[in-house]
């Protein structure tokens, strides 16, 4: 039976991990950069999309919130439908999902028909981000877990320097139906990459409904999740209307938008390898430190990011911050629940979407009634709540202070 969390059977007498699952890990964070992207796109091309098919920016919010309703709805229950079947397999049809449903959306002639596309994103969104960390770890032996979920991790926040700047920069030039497509070319790509690189991945142990709930009891796996719907759902509720924050509120002209989300992603790479190595010593406090910075920048860029020059600087501290988010929770919830890495990853992927689709549907419905700054401050505040929840979990994983070298 292959451990859950790293299998020493893989690291050689040397103590090297074989090249080849090294590149497997990569093909993994391929595949996150893919599903984020295809995600995320819409933030680039908002403003874009929503003059094209003649919707208000708030309802155009929606090609974020409905693919994160289907993920977070997919995420918990397709590791309970596919039982025992092989994760490799799995992994192929959901980005080969993904290849169409961007392709539905390059050619849709309405905004009713890309919401569809984008629900079938979701599907592939939510059991990608289910399956991927697990198969992550499984690569590599223990001691290189933290540096393969950074790695894995790092192909969603590397979707934030190329993936999605990338696309709003193709929008700009040509359509934002070419962005669409040209991501769909990407998701080709990315299925060759998985066939060639991943080896056959059967479960360890099928996940089951109670499985899934048997994870509540544990006080950290609870409160990670909680963590992640909080920070995640301030962070897009303000992050998803960046574009219109941007230029109605900073004055930032519009040709400047993709180089600012491009060092935004730079940043939040940073941000991610950054937390991957603090992970080693205390996740917990990385995690602290980071809902403190968040909420901090959230509240300048209310404040004081009404120019350019202080927006734009702004927005670099956000990405830094934000990029080790994702990361920090997920290595968080393995450590605490060694033997169930695949329902609890299930469950974190399944609060990451949903807070992705209320985050973007709160903060729609916050600048169509109020204004653009304020989801800056709903954002805010839940930032503070998260750092609260943290603060009140005990550190119950030994492992936490005794990484030892090499973890890294």
């Amino acid at each position: 039976m292959v451990s859950a969390v790293g299998d020493p059977a893989l690291e050689s007498a040397s103590g090297r991990v074989p090249l080849r699952r090294w590149l497997g890990v990569a093909a993994v964070a391929l595949g996150t950069f893919s599903v984020v992207t295809s995600e995320q796109l819409p933030v680039g091309l908002l403003t874009s999309v929503s003059g094209a098919l003649g919707v208000s920016e708030g309802t155009a919010g929606l090609m974020v919130t409905v693919p994160g309703l289907v993920a977070s709805a997919t995420a918990p229950l397709l590791p309970v439908a596919i039982g025992r079947l092989d994760r490799r397999i799995v992994l192929l049809g959901l980005i080969a999902l993904m290849v169409g449903a961007n392709l539905l959306s390059a050619f849709s002639p309405n905004f009713a028909l890309l919401l569809a596309s984008r629900f079938l994103v979701g599907i592939a969104i939510g059991g990608f981000w289910a399956l991927a960390a697990g198969i992550a770890v499984r690569m590599v032996p223990e001691r290189f877990v933290p540096r393969a979920t950074a790695i894995a991790f790092g192909g969603a926040t590397a979707a934030n320097v190329l993936g999605i700047p990338a696309g709003t920069l193709i929008g700009e030039l040509t359509d934002w139906r070419i962005a669409f497509g040209v991501l769909g070319g990407l998701g080709l790509v990315v299925v060759t990459a998985l066939l060639l690189l991943l080896p056959q991945l059967p479960a360890t142990d099928p996940v089951h409904l109670r499985t899934l709930g048997q994870q509540f009891r544990n006080p950290v796996v609870r409160a990670g999740v909680l963590v992640t719907f909080l920070l995640v759902s301030g962070h897009f509720a303000a992050f998803t209307f960046i574009s219109p924050l941007l230029q109605n509120v900073a004055g930032v002209d519009a040709a400047m938008i993709g180089p600012a989300l491009l060092g935004f992603g730079i940043a939040g790479i940073a941000g991610n390898f950054l937390t991957g190595a603090a992970a080693g010593r205390d996740v917990r406090v990385a995690l602290m430190v980071l809902s403190v910075a968040l909420t901090a920048v959230l509240v300048l860029v209310a404040l004081v990011g009404s120019t350019p020059a202080t927006a734009l600087t702004l927005l670099i501290l956000w990405g830094l911050t934000f990029g080790g988010i994702p990361v920090g929770v997920q290595t968080w919830i393995l450590r605490a629940a060694p033997e169930s890495t695949e329902a609890a990853t299930a469950l974190n992927a399944a609060m990451f979407n949903l807070a992705i689709a209320l985050g973007a549907l709160f903060g729609g419905l916050i600048t169509d009634n109020l204004a653009l700054a304020a989801a800056l401050w709903f954002g805010a505040a839940l930032s503070v709540l998260a750092g609260v929840v943290m603060w009140r979990t005990p550190n119950r994983d030994a492992r936490e202070h005794s990484c030892g070298p090499g973890c890294w």
